[in-house]
């Protein structure tokens, strides 16, 4: 069993139509289906702004310009939202290129006597949400372009704490513009975002320990147990 550090594992279970009608984005030309276990260095969704919203497909694992392989990204799924815009690997993109990785949900695996029991943590609402990310294409030495990207963190709320000291940081709908908009390079109206969603918000569900493979994906995972 592999468990990875916060935000190490999430839900996309919106189609791309779902999504782009919700964010009010360009509906793509290509097909992803849900997924239920998503995991890093999987492709996800994100959406950028490059003028217009588009919905884009994205390596999970921030590979800066420098590296030489692609798998220099497992080391790179999260970034903390404190010291970003500081980082070498970080501070360029979160300059131009900020974008939502979309999520339906995250999972933690909360401590119970000598074990881990996974857990599913949504918004109360069950509308999807757009995780803190920025994204750079990446050029491989063969020349390949290949979009990579990583998801921000930030304390916990009071009802994450109980579980991790970390959580996922998640634009506010009515701020979901600004945090997209290249031409904003405020740093201090852009870490403003990046305070904990509130705990009233949110809701934990005790899920099966069947999530702890990222080979198991099906809608079961969400169900609670």
């Amino acid at each position: 069993m592999v468990l990875y550090d916060m935000c190490g594992r999430f839900v996309r279970s919106s189609t791309l139509k779902e999504i782009s009608d919700y964010f009010d984005a360009e509906q793509p030309s290509f097909e992803f289906e849900p997924s239920y276990n998503v995991a890093p260095t999987q492709d996800i969704i994100i959406i950028n702004n490059r003028g217009v919203k588009q919905l884009v497909k994205c390596h999970w694992g921030f590979v800066p310009p420098w590296s030489k392989e692609l798998s220099d990204g497992y080391k790179m799924i999260n970034a903390r939202s404190e010291t970003v815009d500081a980082k070498p690997s970080f501070k360029a993109a979160f300059r131009k290129q900020r974008c939502l990785v979309i999520a339906n949900g995250f999972y933690e695996w909360q401590k119970e006597k000598k074990k881990k029991v996974p857990v599913y943590i949504s918004l109360k609402s069950g509308k999807p949400f757009g995780f803190a990310g920025l994204y750079t294409v990446w050029k491989s030495p063969e020349g390949e372009k290949i979009c990579t990207c990583t998801i921000l963190t930030t304390e916990s709320n009071d009802l994450i704490s109980t579980i991790h000291d970390r959580m996922p940081v998640i634009i506010p709908r009515d701020k979901e513009d600004l945090w997209l908009d290249p031409a904003v390079n405020d740093v201090e109206l852009l870490k403003d975002l990046f305070t904990s969603i509130p705990s009233e918000e949110m809701e934990i569900t005790k899920v099966s320990d069947r999530v702890n493979s990222p080979r198991y994906n099906s809608p079961d995972n969400i169900k609670p147990v």
